[in-house]
This record gives structure tokens, C-alpha cells and sequence, in this order.
């Protein structure tokens, strides 16, 4: 499948202004077709976006072992599902799947999914994935940066001016303090990234005043990964004013856990739908 740039380009536009602190573009992660179509067909769906610990787990695979081939084989149907559906395209990249200082491979892996895909913008990490089964570990700074800017300008040279970077801190998700991981985020959007992602330990409770504290450092251009069923709810997000709320893999294992109700399109559709409305404050 081949979406023309202008048609990327335009809808690259559409998806950028959907980040208004305080009136978040709130996004129900999907990882196949079936979660795609169900997802698109609610009302209050204004993009896709994917995770990539649920398409891994979706394969039987650990996050940190999925690869580009793998990636490229599981966003085409949902690629599919977007374009069919008019809806933007954003996709989680990982760590882009380029090798430190590589930019050139960087730039080839995100043109290739905005050219085939008619992907409008990634989510993008500052932490390197061991695919041999050994501890991730964080980036340079600077090497971070670089990605960031790499990223967007990959896009841009074809044409794609309004591209989007969600870019990952995880400093605090391995074990830093939050502090790092906001420096961090100002530094990426500084360097061009729309919003930023500062990854909570999952371990770790999501202390109201510490989101705000983010929130307000980043000047609401920030994507809070919302825990569905937690104490803070997307409603919660927009008063506090951020511009972007995600829920990573948890479509994904809701249905995973649900055993035997789940079994079928129409039982799996019938659980993300009710996830995807708690996301969007249904």
C-alpha cells in the first residue's frame, strides 16, 4: 500500500493541531485489524496509534525483540484500516531501529512507514532495546536529540512538513529521578518533537501532583500514558491541561486476560470497545 505524500502530508497537518493542551488528543492504541476497525468506528476516534509491547506480545514476542520485519508485517493491516477510515496514522517505532550515530538508517526506517503506510508521526525512545535479551539501557543525550531531529527531517524531505515526534524519556522509567527524564523532555521539544512521553515506572503510582508537575514543566505539550481504572482519568489529563493521553498496551491485555469471553471478533471487538470508550470518557 502506497498513500500519496500530499495526502500524508495534509493529514500530518490535521493530526499536529489535534495537540491543544487542556483539550488532549486522547489515543486508544490498537495492534491488529480487528482492534484497528473497532477502535476507527467510534465516534470520538480522531487517529490510530499503535503500541509496540502489544504487537510484539500479539506475535508471542518480548517487546524488546521485536524488529523492523515484524513491525513492517503488523502495521499494514492497521495501515489499511486508517487509510479507509480517513484517520491519522501514528506509529510506535521503539528505538527506531537504527544503531547509535546511524542516522541514515534512522532516516530510511521512517521514511519507508511514511511512505508505505501514510504514517503521520511516531512515538520515538530515548532507551536502546537489547534484541539479544540483555538490560536496555538509556541513550546519550545528545545522541537523543539527534534521533529527534533526524526523525523529522526524514519526513520533511519528502514532503511532510507537520510530522510528528512523540519522544520518550525514560530516564525515570530505568530507575532515575523524574527530574532527568523532564530535562529531557524539554530538550526534545526544543529540538522539534510535538509532544513528550515521560514513561512512569510501573511500580511506581502516578501521584497526581508529580503529572502536573510534568504537565506544567512541559507546557502541556506533553502525552501522559493513562492507567484505565487508575485514580487520574483522561478527564483528569485535559482539566490538568496536557495536549496528548495514550494507553499503550492495555487494549491489547484487556482482551488477553479476558480468557474465554474473548473468544471471537465479536467478543475482542466488544472489549476494546469498552476500553476504547473508557479512553475517550464514555
Amino acid at each position: 500500500m502506497t498513500i500519496p505524500i500530499e495526502e500524508t502530508a495534509a493529514r500530518a497537518t490535521a493530526f499536529k493541531a489535534l495537540h491543544i493542551p487542556g483539550q488532549p488528543l486522547l489515543l486508544a492504541n490498537v495492534y491488529d485489524a480487528l482492534s484497528a476497525r473497532t477502535v476507527a468506528s467510534l465516534p470520538a476516534c480522531k487517529a490510530l496509534a499503535t503500541a509496540s509491547y502489544a504487537l510484539a506480545q500479539s506475535i508471542g514476542k518480548r517487546d524488546e525483540l521485536l524488529i523492523l520485519e515484524d513491525q513492517l508485517s503488523l502495521v499494514a493491516p492497521i495501515a489499511a484500516v486508517a487509510a479507509a477510515s480517513n484517520l491519522p496514522l501514528t506509529m510506535d517505532i521503539q528505538d527506531g531501529y537504527a544503531s547509535e550515530r546511524d542516522y541514515d538508517a534512522l532516516t530510511n526506517v521512517v521514511q519507508q512507514f511514511v511512505t508505505e503506510f501514510g504514517a503521520v508521526g511516531i512515538n520515538l525512545e530515548d532507551s536502546w532495546h537489547d534484541q539479544d535479551g540483555g538490560e536496555e539501557t538509556m541513550m546519550a543525550e545528545d545522541e537523543a536529540v539527534r534521533r529527534v531531529q533526524t526523525a523529522i527531517k526524514a519526513a520533511k524531505d519528502l514532503g511532510v512538513e507537520d510530522f510528528v515526534v512523540n519522544a520518550r524519556a525514560d530516564t525515570f522509567l530505568k530507575g532515575g529521578k523524574l527530574e532527568e527524564s523532564i530535562r529531557r523532555a524539554k530538550r526534545y521539544l526544543e529540538a522539534g518533537a510535538t509532544v513528550a512521553f515521560i514513561f512512569w515506572p510501573r511500580t511506581e503510582k502516578m501521584e497526581v501532583e508529580d503529572v502536573q508537575r510534568v504537565i506544567d514543566e512541559l507546557g502541556g505539550m506533553a502525552n501522559i500514558g493513562c492507567r484505565l481504572g487508575g485514580p487520574i482519568t483522561t478527564s483528569d489529563l485535559a482539566r490538568m491541561g496536557v495536549a496528548r493521553v495514550s494507553v499503550g498496551p492495555q487494549l491489547y491485555l484487556a482482551v488477553a486476560g479476558a480468557g474465554e469471553i474473548a473468544k471471537g471478533d465479536e467478543g475482542v471487538a466488544a472489549i476494546v470497545r469498552e476500553k476504547a470508550n473508557q479512553v475517550f470518557g464514555l
